[in-house]
């Protein structure tokens, strides 16, 4: 990918994919199942929270499925909104909103008091447990009775050091031959941001916000269910799993 491709939204869109995908293979698969238990739970037409939203992954995926869903979505990341913006720019399915998810006010900027589901993948690891269970209490707020709300991300077992152990090393072993082949990886994926010249700004701002790529937890799949029901939700579990990562739901 070259840098004169400021306001190619749908090659960044792709080139976003393609170095999501090289850490999570089966991306995809979480998004299928994901919409599948949107469709199964609320419906054809579901109003949508993106929660951390990136760049829309999840929402474009939703109106792929969906045409008549609508959706909001919700990042403090002035780089991956201003690709998102781009991107949906004219479509008025979906808003897009700045907020800080440790802001507690954050929910009073949302366009809409309920949702049919609230989605979020591969972003609440940046927060530790303790924000992220008072998170999962106002998302229990924001999703109606009879709505859901899923996370996919990483979830680690820690019962089964071996086997992690195992996974580990052969998802390293795969990316490494990726990364000779040319796979972009995160911070690679950044630096060609930061070159854009219609990136660039929102990038340095970006950086300014969170610094480098901080970790916050992953707590287990039993520990995002027990949570969720402890906080609002009706019942809760993984509805899709893999070595490393899960798709837990929740029913209000």
């Amino acid at each position: 990918m070259t840098t004169d491709i400021g306001a190619d939204w749908a090659a960044w869109q792709e080139s976003w994919d393609r170095q999501q995908e090289w850490y999570m293979p089966d991306r995809e698969e979480r998004f299928r199942v994901m919409l599948d238990m949107v469709e199964a739970l609320v419906g054809p037409e579901p109003r949508v929270l993106d929660l951390a939203c990136g760049t829309g992954s999840i929402t474009a995926r939703l109106f792929e499925r969906f045409p008549k869903a609508v959706s909001t979505g919700v990042d403090l990341d002035p780089a991956l909104l201003a690709i998102a913006e781009g991107t949906f720019r004219g479509d008025d399915r979906v808003t897009f909103v700045t907020a800080d998810l440790k802001n507690p006010d954050w929910p009073t900027r949302l366009p809409y008091d309920s949702y049919d589901a609230v989605l979020t993948a591969t972003a609440l690891h940046w927060l530790h447990s303790e924000p992220l269970a008072v998170l999962y209490g106002q998302v229990a707020e924001l999703v109606r009775d009879g709505g859901v709300f899923m996370n996919a991300d990483h979830m680690i077992d820690e019962t089964t050091p071996r086997i992690n152990a195992a996974d580990r090393a052969q998802r390293h072993a795969r990316m490494d031959e990726a990364k000779a082949a040319g796979v972009l990886d995160w911070a690679e994926w950044w630096q060609l941001a930061a070159q854009d010249p219609v990136l660039a700004e929102p990038t340095a701002r970006r950086f300014e916000i969170y610094g480098e790529h901080a970790e916050g937890d992953t707590p287990s799949v039993e520990w995002h269910a027990r949570v969720l029901r402890e906080r609002g939700f009706a019942e809760a579990r993984a509805v899709w799993r893999s070595p490393s990562d899960a798709l837990v739901l929740a029913l209000k």
